[in-house]
């Protein structure tokens, strides 16, 4: 139990205001009588109704959104119980976070919720059995790279894969330095935009291949010395054209696709493609998009989709097929 001084009152304005908070919502109203045995239950206070009344109106004059109509509840709270429900649901379907620090996250999202929304997410038991990353330091990751981001300054870390035996080992000996610049989501994983002082287009960088990640003393390259700043940068651009954030050039593509294929054309490229042509058997649609990642859409669309332009990523896609039809026979 927690001791309070009555004489305190701002105190006793934030102990009820917790009551309300853990206990009320428009399903689930108090009287000031249950207030009252709430607040000797919790937290050892004594009180009266009349003294519950006056911090009520004292809460709703600081701008507190209560009713006391019909039952006293919190009408508004800082999120409401689909909003914590969605930010509870994108951590536990993470991928990039480790299962321990989804978990701690998860528990501090739900606390913010009252006693009855608990309930409500039981479905974050399954936590251990959802797929999360073996890299603990995503979120300091985050934290450093934000960090540096907001100085201008250079960072360096060391990037990993997997190995056989399912553990993430450094890909080269030495570290990597880059010039950080944005972090974006994709496809349910995070990935530094940064650059590497020897070229001048943009790299991408997954966190949870992060390790050993500091801030340096250097200051970054200037953005109008990498390529992709200097032809003037929009993130919602290079986001629907780096479907799978490999670096490199984008190209125009055009390419027949089946008309049912128009929700998975938004679901990947947003809706600034061009359908061109309509035909008998579908749309001839235009695209900007990274070469190498309209290779690998292609190829895993391939029975709906045929690339028409540019003809080197046909004939590359084509080379792909053959190679892979070979192993079938």
């Amino acid at each position: 139990m927690y001791l309070y001084a009555l004489q305190d009152k701002k105190v006793l304005n934030m102990m009820i205001l917790e009551v309300l908070e853990q206990y009320t919502d428009s399903d689930h109203r108090l009287t000031q009588q249950k207030i009252v045995e709430l607040l000797e239950k919790n937290y050892g206070v004594p009180c009266t109704r009349q003294t519950v009344k006056n911090n009520l109106m004292l809460l709703k004059n600081m701008g507190y959104d209560i009713s006391m109509r019909g039952g006293i509840f919190l009408k508004s709270r800082l999120f409401d119980n689909a909003e914590l429900r969605m930010l509870i649901d994108s951590v536990l379907f993470s991928r990039t976070l480790s299962g321990e620090e989804a978990e701690r996250l998860i528990k501090k999202l739900t606390g913010l919720g009252n006693k009855y929304f608990h309930a409500k997410v039981k479905h974050v038991c399954h936590l251990p059995k959802l797929i999360h990353s073996d890299n603990t330091d995503v979120l300091q990751n985050l934290d450093v790279l934000s960090d540096a981001i907001e100085q201008g300054r250079k960072v360096r870390f060391t990037y990993n894969s997997y190995g056989k035996d399912f553990k993430l080992h450094p890909r080269r000996k030495e570290p990597y330095i880059v010039n950080p610049y944005q972090m974006v989501e994709n496809q349910g994983r995070y990935y530094l935009l940064c650059n590497h002082d020897k070229y001048n287009d943009i790299s991408h960088y997954r966190l949870d291949y992060m390790t050993n990640v500091q801030m340096l003393d250097d200051k970054v390259k200037p953005k109008d010395q990498v390529e992709d700043f200097a032809q003037g940068y929009s993130l919602p651009k290079h986001m629907e054209e780096h479907i799978y954030m490999f670096s490199g050039p984008s190209v125009q593509v055009k390419m027949r696709v089946r008309e049912n294929m128009m929700g998975a054309l938004i679901d990947w490229f947003g809706k600034k493609f061009r359908i061109v042509q309509e035909t008998e058997d579908g749309l001839i649609i235009s695209v900007a998009c990274n070469k190498l990642a309209m290779r690998y859409w292609a190829l895993q669309y391939g029975e709906y989709v045929e690339v028409l332009e540019p003809e080197n990523l046909r004939d590359e896609i084509r080379e792909v097929v053959d190679c892979m039809a070979s192993f079938y026979r």
